[in-house]
């Protein structure tokens, strides 16, 4: 290929040469952070098989009104933007093996990162989030409200 006609195409179609390097730069980027990356991603099917054979502990690092819609069974919840100021409730979980879940896979990815320069060792982020678990019509915990728990008991006494 002649360096001409390449600096000639480039100049002629400059959207769609910077689209180009805009989508092989994200791609280089993916696969660098695939490889330095001090976590593993693991999907519903691997937290699954995580959950029946290693218990590991689930952090679930969404805003606690988010927990209370649904959450996966026995999970801790320590909002991502906390997560510094209460991981002395995680201090005895170091060396254990821990599945961080935020809504999408977002935030907790973010806190994976940061859970291992905290010296956690053992970390798997779960790739989609709840959003994923519920998509797979995984098991979710609810908290019933106040008022249902009322309605409830107020029943039984009767």
């Amino acid at each position: 290929m002649d360096p001409d006609r390449i600096s000639e195409f480039v100049l002629n179609h400059w959207i769609l040469s910077a689209g180009f390097a805009v989508v092989v730069a994200l791609i280089f980027q993916e696969f660098w952070e695939s490889l330095t990356r001090k976590y593993k991603r693991i999907s519903t099917a691997g937290a699954i098989n995580l959950i029946n054979n290693d218990e590991p502990v689930i952090l679930d690092v969404r805003e606690t009104f988010e927990h209370a819609k649904g959450h996966i069974q026995d999970s801790i919840n320590i909002p991502a933007p906390k997560l510094d100021k209460q991981i002395q409730e995680l201090e005895k979980y170091k060396s254990s093996p821990l599945i961080v879940v935020c809504q999408t896979g977002t935030r907790s990815a973010s806190s994976c990162k940061k859970l291992h320069k905290l010296g956690f060792s053992k970390i798997n982020h779960l790739a989609g989030g709840i959003q994923a678990w519920e998509d797979h019509k995984l098991p979710i915990m609810r908290k019933k409200s106040q008022k249902k728990s009322e309605k409830k008991a107020a029943k039984h006494q009767d």
